[in-house]
């Protein structure tokens, strides 16, 4: 199975477990993140990127491929996700740039050929 599919995959399990399992904290979650990325002052696009900047410093592989996505969904295009990742490389550093190495893999699934 190809690594950004079992990702997607294993999130979405977890997803499912946690409803059936009615946990309440799980729950809580999800309705913090839907007001979250409500649009507001800011976009739910711009939101997005804010996320993805932040996944790449937290060196998180799920959250980068699903704020990518999300973000994408949101209207978001490629040089818009670059920056934002660009914006985490600068955030945290030399190992930010090891997290980036993913970014630009899911962003390469999502936008296609980043080859210019």
């Amino acid at each position: 199975m190809h690594r950004l599919d079992d990702i997607a995959q294993r999130r979405r399990h977890a997803h499912q477990t946690l409803l059936a399992l009615d946990s309440k904290v799980y729950a809580a979650f999800l309705a913090m993140e839907k007001a979250t990325y409500a649009d507001g002052a800011l976009s739910r696009k711009t939101k997005e990127l804010v996320a993805v900047g932040i996944s790449v410093v937290t060196d998180c592989e799920s959250c980068m491929q699903w704020h990518i996505e999300q973000a994408a969904k949101a209207g978001a295009v490629l040089r818009e996700v670059l920056e934002a990742v660009e914006v985490g490389i600068e955030m945290g550093g030399g190992p930010a740039t090891v997290s980036a190495r993913f970014a630009l893999e899911v962003m390469g699934d999502v936008f296609g050929d980043l080859s210019g």
